[in-house]
């Protein structure tokens, strides 16, 4: 999936990963963004800084339907907009103090996000279920170099010799990175699940080392 996402999904984390009340940095390509999960379990997608300070907002804490800073606990709401601002209680907050936020799609035990009006759903992986997710120090042609086949538009990735329904999906995070979601076959065995995510390990060492030469 290429770096630049402007109006395509993106799957950055898996539902597992993602607990009510929870919030996580995640990359869209290059950029950093602040996902979170409300507490009623919506998953939100907000812009990582702050308009106060510019402070993280991925290294804030969620409360209820709200995201809070952790820096001045400014507290803005699942559409962006402002709602509290603790040095000043009795403010109303202007709809001007803002965080920008993007869709957000969950399907098949992943979370996506789009930068821009996407086209469409995200792509389904029905027979598939999540199985763990990994930052590869490599670029994606050295992943599929590592596993011996090429991902589809969809950066969906079949590896040549691996166990039996084990897939791969590719999201370029540039600077050399890739984000790989491991998807495997949702009868599969507790035994196979085992080897699928030893045989991830196995490719993220063999694309790095790639990567290096």
């Amino acid at each position: 999936m290429h770096s630049d996402t402007t109006g395509q999904w993106t799957p950055v984390a898996l539902s597992a990963d993602l607990p009510a009340k929870t919030v996580m940095p995640a990359r869209i390509g290059a950029e950093t963004i602040a996902l979170w999960r409300s507490a009623s379990g919506e998953a939100v997608a907000s812009a990582d800084r702050c308009p106060h300070r510019g402070m993280r907002l991925s290294h804030g804490f969620v409360r209820g339907e709200a995201l809070s800073c952790i820096y001045h606990g400014w507290r803005y709401a699942r559409s962006g907009n402002c709602l509290h601002i603790p040095a000043h209680p009795g403010l109303a907050p202007p709809e001007t103090i803002r965080v920008a936020t993007y869709p957000v799609a969950e399907q098949n035990g992943l979370v996506w996000v789009a930068k821009g009006a996407p086209a469409g759903q995200p792509p389904r992986f029905d027979k598939l279920s999540p199985l763990r997710s990994v930052t590869v120090m490599a670029g994606i042609a050295a992943i599929e170099a590592a596993a011996g086949a090429k991902a589809n538009a969809d950066g969906a990735l079949t590896p040549a010799v691996a166990p039996q329904g084990l897939c791969l999906l590719l999201s370029d995070l540039g600077d050399g990175q890739t984000c790989v979601h491991g998807l495997i076959a949702r009868d599969a065995t507790p035994q196979q699940r085992i080897a699928a995510s030893r045989e991830i390990e196995t490719l993220r060492r063999l694309a790095e080392e790639g990567a290096t030469l």
